[in-house]
């Protein structure tokens, strides 16, 4: 699916990038998904952000985002890295799925650069990073595989700054991009919207296949700390049947140790005919995973805090407790393990302790323009 900008993007926005190649009836294909769209010149990928001019494909929304905003860590959703602490979050615009369901769609459908109303070049964001105390930086709001380029340079200079990088991402990437970006990833929340092609086809307009693939590579063949999140829709993809297939996947192709976060849809976007979900479903759901022997099963988007905390799996103490964002009861020690029997607690753990951020969530304005930061640094060495 191919569309045209409704307005032209920023010179120094435009970047070149390098997952693309020709095609024998002249047009160019995006490499850097599965979607694999074929663009003849001056038109747009589903994405939005992702174009040919040129005779290639160009990343037109470098140095942009629709807007920062300092977090809890555990609204990622991540509970088990670096619990309590202030993540500095954005997004910019444009999305490679296609969810009727989108509870950021104002930001992941947008076809306008009046969207993208901030502007910060990547030194400067790992900078604001350590001059307001986060830990890490999370590319949130829409997919950070659309804006790949962006997102590896910004990797990079919060690496240099000791500041980690965290990627919530419905994890629709093919494997070659995938590995470049995820050599620079500290975390990742990986949104498995359901367990069925079917749920992918019609609601997201994607495929499931390529998302386990993202999930077991994660696992296997990284060191990003891994979480995932499942935002159960009635009577779409919340089913005992298909929750209990989702979950045996995850305790049998990637580990029990895994944490798994069950949320609440509320209606938006394309889908305002299903009503929210019930409490009781995410209770449901949390049972099933955790009869199947998975070890850290939460609830989301309730008032839960039994679901919301973490309890040790060897002798069962509390030892996170979690009221929506704000952390209580603390029963690690400092290498994370429980204070009652000793027994680890799967993660990344702060020697000092929890932060202490909570539930506030602050507003983050760049200066436009260059200060601090020359131009692009894409595919530095």
């Amino acid at each position: 699916m191919n569309a045209a900008a409704s307005s032209p993007a920023p010179p120094e926005s435009v970047v070149a990038t390098r997952y693309w190649h020709e095609l024998a009836d002249g047009r160019i294909q995006c490499d850097l998904c599965p979607r694999a769209c074929k663009l003849k010149e001056g038109k747009r990928g589903l994405c939005f952000v992702r174009a040919r001019d040129e005779n290639q494909i160009v990343l037109t929304t470098y140095g942009r985002a629709s807007g920062f905003c300092v977090d809890p860590i555990e609204k990622k959703p991540l509970n088990h890295f670096l619990p309590g602490t202030a993540v500095l979050s954005f997004g910019t615009a444009g999305c490679n799925l296609a969810c009727r369901f989108c509870q950021n769609w104002d930001i992941s459908k947008s076809r306008e650069y009046d969207t993208l109303a901030d502007s910060a070049w990547p030194e400067q964001i790992a900078a604001r990073a350590v001059d307001l105390g986060c830990r890490s930086v999370a590319f949130t709001y829409n997919d950070p595989v659309i804006f790949h380029e962006y997102a590896v340079d910004v990797s990079r200079s919060c690496r240099a700054a000791d500041v980690k990088t965290v990627a919530v991402t419905a994890g629709y990437v093919m494997p070659e991009p995938r590995a470049e970006f995820y050599q620079h990833i500290d975390a990742a929340n990986v949104d498995l919207k359901g367990f069925t092609e079917d749920f992918y086809r019609r609601t997201c307009l994607g495929r499931l296949e390529p998302v386990l693939e993202t999930l077991e590579y994660l696992y296997h063949e990284t060191g990003v700390w891994l979480e995932i999140t499942t935002l159960l829709i009635p009577g779409m993809n919340d089913s005992s049947g298909e929750l209990d297939q989702l979950t045996a996947w995850v305790a049998d192709r990637l580990a029990p140790d895994v944490p798994l976060h069950f949320t609440a849809f509320h209606p938006d976007f394309k889908l305002l005919d299903r009503r929210p979900t019930p409490p009781e479903t995410l209770v449901r759901a949390r049972r099933i995973g955790i009869e199947n022997g998975l070890r850290f099963v939460y609830t989301g988007n309730v008032h839960d805090l039994a679901g919301q905390s973490t309890f040790c799996h060897g002798c069962g103490r509390l030892v996170i407790e979690r009221d929506w964002y704000q952390l209580g009861r603390w029963g690690l020690d400092d290498d994370g393990r429980c204070l009652e029997c000793g027994e680890p607690c799967p993660g990344v753990f702060d020697a000092a302790g929890p932060g202490s951020w909570g539930r506030r969530r602050e507003l983050v304005r760049f200066t436009p323009g260059r200060s601090q930061q020359t131009g692009p640094i894409t595919n530095a060495p």
